[in-house]
């Protein structure tokens, strides 16, 4: 234990009270911190090869605005105070010309407000910081800002909604608190017909200064937008694609809201015309920045609005006097082209879940939302995935879970249908297959932790599946002329059961690779942890093939018959194979890495604050506890890899039969442009270990001069072996 007061420069006193034992060892650290302090600068962390700050939750980055933003007073104690002192005038300007640009200030930096506002950030100090929204009233003579500050409090209306009902809000704290703010007001359902009718006055000025332009006459009479005829036509095409983009926007969320995604192919339509919108949105800037009125600044990089100057109406911490819970919190509105891009990814997110042909098969499901969370979709995106997923209990609100799980299981008929689904278990199933949809929206560092804890459950289930026997339901022995119905049924769920758990450990494995909680000298365990799920998995799925093909064809068969028909229908599936692709990967590199390790002390790196055991343990604890796979630990995975060596991994080399399945496979897969693309990233880490592995023996793991290290460049999860000399 080191020991020692303030004036003995700065060492560790660790109090009494921390429990000891025999096996206790403490060490002084006080040299290490003061080295750390030394060469940290400001915003650094110390960044060891087993901490991150997804391992770490508890950590506290300093001036983070989520975590510790700091305090910024505001000069306005009340919104009648800031009115008073000319903070949001109406109308904006008396000059009817610098009036419109203020306007498209005020709607470019509420855009950002929003942007920012989805990113996770309080909504009392984004979107209602604005002073114009918080006293809605007083814009009402001022037609194009009441309309369109009605369409942004309805929009917001729209996503809480659909935040809350995914409960995706529980990612970030603030996203749907609305501090007793004025979310709800009468004429909201109206802000549609509002926003039309502006837009249609904008369009006939709009008519009205080309054909003025054109020397062709006034075709009505319509009074200008404002007073310069040169800029008329600008400043009304960047007001109609602001207004345009809103209306397409709220359409795109209301129509994803309908019930059993009947409104998604409209909300197709209007995505498109939203992003074309878009583009004429970002071609505004250059004329807003040519004739803007105010002071701006040459860099537009974190401004945020069009023009570049600073917008009038908004206070960032007004709020914070008005409602107590409200953070007082000094946070950065994202820049205008920042709010381009979120927006434009967020469109092309929603377009992705609209496209999505709400198949009920559930490997199609999992395999989707895997694929779109590649995508790294935010908050709202995943909320809308969700919602559109689960709807009242069941798939998309019309497909009855018990049936996804019948198709996916491959269940025996059953006369009585409704007698199985009330069944304890089978309810069990059909929740924790609703949760486990569910899970797979949220972001992959709740989504991680999550799979870890439902993991438990699952193997619970498997469990009681694997006791169940025709006594436990004993209710379906007079509903149906099979007496070992209630066999088969228990069989056909429990090989699904423990499909979906394997699944899951998977992904848990998976997911620790997109958070980078793996460090190099830990990829040996984590692929020997893979390999062992997935030679599981792919056991069950052949398993699965078997049973199948047993019930289906059992039926007016002959004993001898039905064994040969088993035997030439017990092939390797694609779907198999394709799972010994990864296999091949994962045991490749468990060897080459525990070959590096054995015979040339690669990335063997005592750590001083835990063991190899221990990171063994805080990585996949949760797998432990779930028994997937059952008898796995940490000393088992030391008898696996104890013994590698380069000389036998030559004589069996696991990477070359990885190519040799893949270009079995391409044709099976041919119509599968997502399969095609990791197949070719499976063959590109094959070919480069291969390789690898070949300079490695060749030249000698134990040559000085050889440099080795490990990148994940060509497939998110399986690295590639980088041998260089020194």
């Amino acid at each position: 234990m080191a020991e020692g007061g303030a004036e003995g420069g700065g060492s560790l006193h660790f109090p009494s009270s921390i429990p000891s034992s025999d096996q206790t060892v403490w060490a002084d650290s006080s040299a290490m911190l003061e080295a750390a302090c030394r060469d940290l600068r400001d915003g650094e962390l110390i960044h060891g090869e087993n901490f991150s700050l997804f391992a770490a939750m508890s950590a506290l980055e300093i001036m983070d605005p989520k975590m510790d933003s700091g305090i910024e007073n505001s000069g306005f104690h009340s919104i009648e105070e800031a009115i008073e002192n000319g903070a949001a005038p109406i109308p904006l300007s008396f000059d009817r010309t610098v009036d419109v640009q203020c306007s498209i200030d005020v709607m470019d930096h509420l855009w950002a407000c929003e942007a920012t506002w989805h990113k996770g950030h309080s909504l009392a100090q984004t979107v209602f910081s604005c002073i114009y929204l918080l006293r809605l009233d007083r814009t009402s003579p001022h037609a194009l800002l009441h309309s369109y500050c009605r369409i942004i409090r309805a929009t917001c209306n729209v996503i809480i909604s659909v935040v809350s009902d995914a409960r995706t809000h529980e990612e970030e704290d603030h996203f749907t608190m609305a501090y007793g703010l004025p979310l709800n007001g009468e004429g909201d359902e109206k802000c549609l017909s509002m926003l039309n009718a502006v837009e249609e006055t904008i369009s006939r000025q709009l008519r009205a200064s080309k054909a003025l332009s054109s020397k062709r006459g006034l075709l009505e009479d319509i009074e200008p937008l404002q007073t310069n005829p040169d800029l008329e036509e600008g400043f009304c095409k960047a007001l109609l694609c602001r207004l345009r983009f809103r209306k397409h926007f709220y359409h795109v969320l209301t129509c994803m809201r309908k019930p059993q995604g009947r409104g998604l192919e409209l909300a197709r339509k209007h995505i498109a015309s939203c992003l074309s919108e878009l583009v004429n949105i970002q071609k505004s800037m250059q004329f807003l920045r040519s004739n803007s009125s105010g002071s701006c600044q040459d860099d537009i990089g974190d401004r945020t609005t069009a023009s570049g100057c600073r917008p009038v109406g908004f206070d960032g911490c007004i709020n914070s006097r008005l409602s107590a819970p409200t953070p007082p919190r000094a946070i950065k509105i994202l820049s205008w082209k920042k709010a381009i891009e979120y927006f434009e990814k967020l469109l092309h997110d929603l377009d992705i879940i609209c496209s999505f042909s709400l198949d009920p098969s559930l490997e199609v499901i999992l395999r989707f939302v895997v694929q779109f969370q590649k995508t790294q979709p935010d908050l709202v995106a995943r909320a809308f995935l969700q919602r559109l997923l689960v709807q009242d209990g069941k798939l998309y609100g019309r497909v009855l879970i018990f049936d996804v799980i019948s198709r996916a299981a491959a269940l025996p008929e059953i006369s009585n249908i409704h007698g199985v689904q009330k069944n304890e278990l089978i309810v069990q199933l059909a929740q924790l297959l609703i949760n486990l949809l569910k899970i797979l929206c949220t972001n992959a560092a709740w989504q991680r932790r999550k799979l870890g804890k439902i993991l438990q459950d699952w193997s619970i289930i498997s469990m009681q599946l694997e006791m169940a026997s025709q006594r436990d339901f004993g209710d379906m022995s007079n509903i149906t002329d099979d007496e070992n119905v209630a066999m088969k049924l228990s069989k056909h769920l429990l090989i699904w059961a423990e499909e979906q758990m394997y699944w899951i450990a998977l992904r848990f494995l998976i997911l620790g690779f997109e958070l980078e909680l793996y460090s190099p000298s830990e990829y040996c365990m984590v692929y020997w942890y893979m390999y062992i799920v997935l030679i599981k998995l792919a056991e069950i799925a052949q398993l699965k093939m078997v049973t199948v093909s047993d019930s289906t064809k059992r039926k007016g068969k002959k004993k001898r018959d039905l064994t040969k028909d088993i035997m030439r229908d017990s092939h390797i599936t694609p779907a198999v194979m394709f799972l010994q692709c990864y296999i091949c990967l994962s045991e490749g590199l468990t060897m080459m890495l525990a070959a590096l390790r054995n015979e040339h002390k690669f990335l063997e790196r005592p750590s001083a604050f835990n063991t190899e055991q221990e990171r063994f343990i805080q990585h996949f604890e949760l797998l432990q506890k779930a028994h997937v796979p059952p008898h796995i630990s940490y000393f088992l995975f030391k008898e696996s890899t104890v013994h590698a060596r380069f000389s036998t991994l030559v004589e069996y080399n696991y990477f070359r039969d990885a190519q040799r399945i893949v270009k079995e496979l391409k044709s099976s897969f041919s119509g599968d442009p997502d399969r095609l693309a990791e197949l070719q990233q499976i063959e590109q880490v094959a070919e480069r270990n291969r390789v690898a592995l070949n300079v490695i023996c060749q030249v000698g793991a134990r040559d000085p001069s050889l440099k080795i290290s490990f990148e994940l460049s060509h497939h998110p999860c399986f690295a590639i072996a980088i041998v260089k000399r020194s």
